[in-house]
């Protein structure tokens, strides 16, 4: 199977760690890693931030915990879905499906929506 190369942004490190002790990953494997934008391929520019905000949380209660971010004043990504980061995952669920959760089921607001540095990126899966 090809890799795909992605674009988005990754998390501040510090910032990250005062968020996972805000926001307790709640299922075993915890991610807190990146906001994806998109595929690189075709994908639309980038916006230019170096800032996000966490404006709520999105649960399945079945092993997919996602936070919503607001990036650039928005949380709907231009190339579809919901700016995220996926939180934590149960065993068998994959990154991918935050997306789904947060269509299907919708998300809370987060109270203080607390602020996090982001640094743009490019990796592969």
């Amino acid at each position: 199977m090809a890799q795909e190369t992605w674009l988005g942004w990754k998390l501040d490190r510090s910032d990250r760690a005062d968020l996972l002790a805000r926001f307790p990953p709640r299922y075993a494997e915890t991610i807190a890693d990146h906001i994806t934008f998109g595929r690189a391929e075709g994908a639309p520019p980038l916006p230019d931030t170096d800032r996000a905000r966490i404006v709520g949380r999105a649960d399945d209660d079945a092993g997919v915990e996602a936070m919503v971010v607001q990036l650039a004043g928005t949380t709907d990504r231009p190339t579809g879905g919901t700016y995220h980061v996926t939180w934590s995952l149960a065993d068998g669920r994959e990154a991918h499906e935050s997306n789904d959760v947060i269509a299907a089921r919708g998300w809370e607001p987060v109270e203080d929506a607390p602020e996090l540095r982001i640094e743009a990126a490019r990796w592969s899966s």
